[in-house]
């Protein structure tokens, strides 16, 4: 595999793992659920993924 064969596919999996993430939390936003997170100071904690998708958390 080439290194321009090698970039391209590296970029179709972050698009394709961003995607299904973005979905995951949209899903658990409309039952009402939590996911868990590690936070700036590797504490890891449990919050709503509606907070998760309000404080643009992710997809920056």
């Amino acid at each position: 595999m080439s290194d321009k064969e090698y970039k391209d596919l590296s970029k179709k999996i972050d698009k394709g793992l961003e995607l299904a993430e973005k979905r995951m939390l949209q899903e658990k936003a409309l039952r009402g659920e939590s996911v868990v997170v590690c936070d700036k100071d590797n504490n890891i904690r449990r919050i709503p993924a509606k907070q998760v998708i309000a404080e643009n958390r992710v997809f920056q």
